[in-house]
């Protein structure tokens, strides 16, 4: 292959690249969703307009039965990931961070394993100290669950923000922070 041509490769994968991240954050599941000014993939929704979710049920990575109403009364942050994924990979230490800070205070965190292998979940959560647990999802079955057009699905990672009620209060497609949480959760836990 010659420099040129690896270079006009390169450049349509930076292009295919970016056009997905744009589009991730661009279909919403109704008009009340908006995007905040300044984060263009959150997206958040007015309390009294927020969509309903599914009762995510399914089992864990330790093979435990998770139930998504079983966190009822609680605020919980879905967090989709899977162990291949380089921003998954990145935003863990950050996860284990926001159930370390606001896990007293009422906030549970509950991943979304997308991984076909058990064991390769089972290695991610281990070299990452989580303590959370994750529903086991390699077929996506989960995923479907959640209201058309959410978020981009084939997109990893993504966190769905989860008030006391079982309502979507927000969304972010991409790897997540505490500092970009801190203006949804916080309000959350003091509802």
């Amino acid at each position: 292959m010659t420099m040129t041509m690896m270079m006009t490769t390169r450049r349509a994968y930076a292009a295919v690249a970016a056009a997905c991240v744009i589009l991730a954050g661009c279909s919403s599941p109704e008009a009340t969703g908006h995007a905040s000014s300044g984060d263009p993939l959150t997206r958040t929704f007015e309390e009294g307009k927020r969509p309903a979710l599914a009762d995510l049920t399914g089992t864990s990575l330790d093979g435990d039965a998770i139930r998504l109403s079983d966190y009822r009364g609680k605020v919980v942050l879905i967090n989709a990931w899977a162990s291949w994924c380089p921003p998954c990979r990145a935003e863990a230490p950050q996860l284990k961070l926001i159930q370390e800070t606001w896990g007293d205070r009422g906030l549970r965190v509950l991943g979304l394993d997308n991984d076909n292998s058990r064991a390769a979940g089972l290695a991610f959560q281990k070299s990452f100290h989580l303590a959370y647990p994750s529903l086991h999802d390699p077929s996506g079955k989960q995923a479907l669950r959640l209201p058309r057009g959410l978020v981009n699905t084939q997109v990893m990672p993504f966190t769905i923000v989860v008030d006391r009620a079982g309502k979507v209060a927000a969304t972010r497609m991409g790897a997540v922070t505490r500092t970009q949480l801190a203006k949804v959760v916080e309000p959350l836990l003091q509802a």
